[in-house]
């Protein structure tokens, strides 16, 4: 089954990021071959072949159609 992502939409991924917040929760901020998404937790970055990205993700929560501020870490 193919699913297009759009630029900013945030999805939840099947496993959560290894930061202090250990949200599932992440926007993606570059479409392509490639995607990288940004942890609504933290803020980092993660960048990730399409097709891993297809397994990993369990669904589109919301299309804001433009970027979430993310924390800052001082």
């Amino acid at each position: 089954m193919f699913t297009a992502y759009s630029l900013y939409d945030i999805v939840e991924m099947k496993k959560p990021h290894p930061c202090k917040e250990r949200t599932k929760r992440f926007q993606i901020v570059m479409t392509g071959a490639d995607i990288k998404i940004r942890c609504l937790g933290c803020g980092n970055l993660i960048l990730m072949p399409r097709a891993d990205f297809n397994e990993r993700v369990r669904r589109v929560l919301e299309s804001p159609g433009r970027p979430l501020p993310f924390p800052r870490q001082d």
